[in-house]
């Protein structure tokens, strides 16, 4: 083999050639590893105000840290309940400024300034809200994990289809939708029940509706 040709190579060159290409696509990401260890070692904090429940809360948190974290690490509200952490069970469902959201998937410091309401503000045991208590006459919690967030998608549920919020089985997109089961289904299809409780909590949406009708 002629060295001269440039279209020819050894094979000593060849494998010198691999080796150094190897190495140079193997040295960027241990060098990103490095770097990001070293950024987690020093987390950004940032101040964060909500209001949990009534309740003006001033937090020093670490940027990355997740209102469901928030809401059960450093404010000891654990009713709101850790499931997939992937936003798909709706375990952690809460309310944002009467919204629904999945407090898995959001960080705290998204929320400055909003009301955030989770399972223990919106009744006591002795002052149930007419969610819990249709719950819990229909046996609608059954093994209970899944049912605060149930709880607080409910009452979601309840106030977007009052503030005239069509779904996918809303037979219009500009008439208010009904109180009805079909709607009630597909608005709670993002909450999961493992123990299969769908029906009881269907019929416990639908008591506080008519009821609030």
């Amino acid at each position: 083999m002629d060295d001269r040709d440039p279209l020819s190579i050894s094979r000593r060159k060849f494998l010198i050639v691999g080796a150094v290409s190897a190495t140079a696509l193997a040295l960027p990401p241990f060098i990103c590893a490095q770097a990001s260890a070293a950024n987690a070692a020093r987390p950004i904090k940032a101040t964060v105000a909500l209001t949990v429940n009534g309740q003006l809360r001033n937090l020093d948190l670490d940027t990355r840290t997740t209102l469901l974290d928030t809401l059960r690490e450093h404010l000891l509200l654990t009713g709101t309940k850790k499931g997939c952490d992937h936003g798909q069970c709706g375990a952690c469902t809460v309310l944002a400024d009467g919204r629904r959201v999945n407090s898995c998937l959001t960080l705290a410091v998204m929320h400055e300034g909003s009301n955030i309401t989770t399972i223990e503000g919106l009744g006591t045991p002795d002052q149930l809200h007419p969610m819990q208590a249709a719950f819990i006459k229909h046996d609608g919690y059954q093994c209970g994990y899944c049912t605060p967030g149930q709880i607080c998608s409910a009452v979601a549920v309840l106030g977007e289809i009052r503030d005239g919020i069509p779904s996918h089985v809303s037979a219009s997109l500009t008439d208010k939708p009904q109180l009805i089961a079909s709607e009630f289904q597909e608005r709670m299809s993002g909450n999961i029940c493992r123990c299969g409780a769908y029906s009881n909590i269907i019929e416990a949406i639908t008591e506080v509706a008519e009821a609030s009708a």
